[in-house]
């Protein structure tokens, strides 16, 4: 069949005017021309779209099938356009993070809240990943922008430094070492304390950082997540280290916030892929992002 979008469009205005007539004032064309495109609509069918009575077209219960499937097309088509346009306006974008969940949960929220009061039309779709899955997504150039703590250099991507501050000790409100403005190393010593992950580089580096000093802690617990450890010296389990972001989300409610007296330094990357095409937004989240964090992280400058 040689059918044309034209013939379509001709018969989607008819049923849509109801008559000849009102579709070519629909479509800025002359009743004989749209009659001919009609007949030949037809012709290419093999059968009849409508009855003709007295001049007048009556649709066929063929024609109200056929233009049902024929809204449908339509109404794709005017999303696909309307998506098309919303491409063009930066407010309307989308932008896919890939972040670490204790970025998600700590430093994101705030910095989201202030790009979307400019630009409210946009949609924001955050993924949490722990390396090396987010590692390996950033390389494949999945995400517009991924945020990492103490990044490698990965392959294809560009780093951008958004945030460097010092980790912070986390304890329970009644604590007795609660009532310091700042915690010395020698203070922890054997006390309870609530560790990440062997296998995490702040975990390490915050072991060296006793190791040096010679101060032993009972180490009776420890987690992947700064939140769980936060969670876990709310109860009373311990005290902690922990990044600023996790503690300035976490304090309250029977946790309280110190510095240590030793510079242990904490740091956000911003992570942008070099191959995937350039998402206008970007360089506005990490703006919001450097501008985000709370007082209590004591942010150095990057």
């Amino acid at each position: 069949m040689d059918i044309q979008h034209r013939h379509i469009e001709v018969f989607r205005a008819v049923m849509t005017a109801g008559s000849l007539t009102a579709a070519a004032a629909l479509l800025h064309s002359s009743q004989p021309t749209l009659s001919r495109d009609l007949a030949r609509l037809e012709q290419l069918l093999g059968y009849s779209l409508f009855d003709r009575e007295r001049g007048r077209l009556k649709a066929t219960a063929r024609a109200r099938a056929l233009f049902d499937e024929v809204e449908r097309s339509f109404q794709g088509l005017a999303r696909v356009i309307e998506r098309a346009e919303a491409l063009g306006r930066d407010a309307d974008a989308e932008l896919n993070v890939l972040s670490l969940p204790a970025l998600s949960h700590a430093l994101l929220p705030t910095a989201l809240a202030a790009l979307l009061d400019g630009h409210p039309g946009a949609r924001i779709d955050i993924t949490p990943a722990e390396p090396p899955l987010l590692d390996a997504w950033m390389s494949e150039q999945r995400f517009d922008l991924g945020l990492a703590e103490q990044a490698t250099p990965l392959t294809g991507v560009k780093m951008e430094p958004v945030l460097e501050a010092d980790e912070v000790a986390v304890l329970p409100a009644g604590h007795a070492l609660a009532s310091h403005e700042r915690l010395a190393l020698k203070d922890f010593e054997g006390l309870d304390f609530i560790s990440l992950a062997a296998e995490d580089p702040y975990r390490r580096e915050i072991d060296d950082h006793f190791n040096a000093a010679s101060v032993t802690r009972r180490l009776r617990v420890q987690t992947h997540s700064a939140i769980a450890v936060c969670e876990l010296v709310r109860v009373g389990l311990g005290l902690a280290i922990v990044n600023p972001l996790t503690a300035a989300a976490c304090a309250g409610e029977g946790l309280v916030v110190r510095p240590l007296a030793v510079s242990i330094p904490y740091r956000v990357s911003a992570l942008i892929p070099m191959h995937r095409p350039a998402q206008p937004l970007v360089d506005k989240l990490i703006n919001a992002l450097r501008s985000s964090a709370p007082p209590s992280a004591s942010r150095r400058s990057v």
